[in-house]
């Protein structure tokens, strides 16, 4: 008994502090290889990776909190940062990065770097970011009459009418796929009200703007250049000249390049999303590293912060993964610099804007995709629409209107 106990002692005492650090999905995986010169560069510090797959990971961490066996560090996608920093599960960070060298607000993009402020306060570091391009056939574009990819929404318009003329009726000009609420959020985030207001309070979908954007949305349909059929392979209908403008995110520059013929490598090409007059704002997505507030080691929770964000790092992980990293100096060096597809990103990323900064926001965005189909379809008109967008979100945010009533009335 004696000598168990001493022995379990004597472990403890070699592994020092032991970070607990849980990621989710493909970047899960892929971190435990940099995890071994985090180690070496910090003696007396082990970091146990748990990797969570998304699909479990927000019930996981939910569990996790209840039970007070949180991990030290976690990957969170910055639409969940309001609803851990309700919960008092997060430590707040802004101390730590004006004390370090290596995280700099001025490096990272404005609009992903403001996903982690809530209530004026910073909660995560972005560790990679994602928002939402033009996907194009620069080939069907100049068959259009268009140099150039189009940069305001008259001349998206009229490039995809143009576009329609030439492909035939059984053919379309963009691809709106009806489950992905991103493509109409991204035309929201373009005006300048916001999508919720009074506080988040209420829904704020009734706005002009708003309204502006789901017309735009719906004449894509209407005019027949967005088919309202579902598609199952993207990229042979894309290749096939199906459809010629499709939006979405980062990870299709990979799979443009791995799926499209080796004969098309040069017929498609990426674009800053045209926004009302000019190019304009696009989502603000992506994941932080966060430091749980239960952490008994934060120390050493934000040298693995730190050790991530590190530029060579965030390139190294870069590589092994194809996510985009969220800093300026990263899109510098050779491997970005010189991507003619992810030059669209960069220009993007300094246009994104985040999402409303609550914990319900998921769940109005899923509302807001299905009232929006119920347009296309004519089973709405705009303004029905945008009336019960408001009255669907405003009883989302019922608790939301309580829980602030009763701190307001302390």
């Amino acid at each position: 008994m004696l000598l168990s106990l001493l022995c379990a002692c004597t472990q403890r005492q070699q592994e020092g502090v032991v970070l607990k650090f849980w990621a989710m999905g493909r970047e899960g995986e892929v971190v435990t290889a940099l995890i071994p010169e985090f180690e070496r560069t910090h003696p007396g510090v082990h970091v146990e990776v748990q990797q969570l797959p998304w699909t479990a990971a927000h019930e996981k961490l939910l569990t996790a909190y209840a039970g007070e066996v949180m991990p030290d560090v976690f990957q969170l996608g910055n639409t969940w940062i309001p609803e851990f920093e309700i919960l008092k599960a997060l430590t707040p960070l802004d101390a730590y990065a004006a004390a370090s060298q290596v995280v700099r607000q001025d490096d990272y993009f404005p609009g992903i770097w403001d996903t982690n402020i809530v209530n004026g306060k910073l909660w995560g570091v972005p560790w990679y970011v994602d928002t939402r391009v033009m996907f194009y056939r620069q080939d069907l574009l100049k068959r259009a009459g268009y140099t150039r990819p189009p940069q305001s929404w008259d001349d998206w318009m009229k490039a995809m009418q143009a576009i329609k003329r030439i492909v035939g009726p059984d053919n379309y000009a963009i691809l709106l796929p009806s489950d992905e609420f991103e493509p109409l959020l991204a035309l929201a985030l373009q005006q300048n009200e916001p999508l919720l207001r009074d506080g988040d309070r209420y829904g704020n979908f009734r706005s002009a703007g708003f309204q502006r954007s789901l017309q735009l949305y719906a004449d894509m349909y209407a005019q027949k250049l967005a088919p309202l059929n579902r598609i199952t392979n993207v990229y042979h209908e894309f290749g096939m000249g199906y459809v010629s403008f499709y939006i979405s995110g980062p990870w299709n520059m990979g799979e443009f390049k791995r799926r499209l013929p080796a004969g098309q490598q040069d017929s498609w090409m990426t674009a800053p999303l045209p926004g009302p007059s000019g190019p304009a704002a696009s989502v603000a997505g992506g994941s932080s590293l966060v430091l749980a507030s239960s952490s008994k080691h934060k120390k050493e929770a934000w040298q693995l912060i730190e050790y991530l964000s590190r530029t060579e790092t965030m390139a190294r992980f870069h590589e092994l993964t194809g996510d985009l990293p969220p800093r300026r100096s990263n899109w510098a060096l050779p491997r970005l610099a010189n991507d003619v597809y992810a030059r669209a990103f960069a220009q993007q990323f300094e246009r994104v804007r985040p999402t409303p900064k609550v914990a319900e926001w998921e769940q109005i965005a899923t509302e807001m995709r299905l009232v929006a189909e119920r347009v296309t379809h004519n089973e709405l008109t705009v303004a029905q629409a945008a009336e019960l967008l408001d009255a669907k979100a405003d009883h989302i945010l019922e608790k939301r209107r309580w829980m602030l009533a009763r701190k307001e009335a302390r």
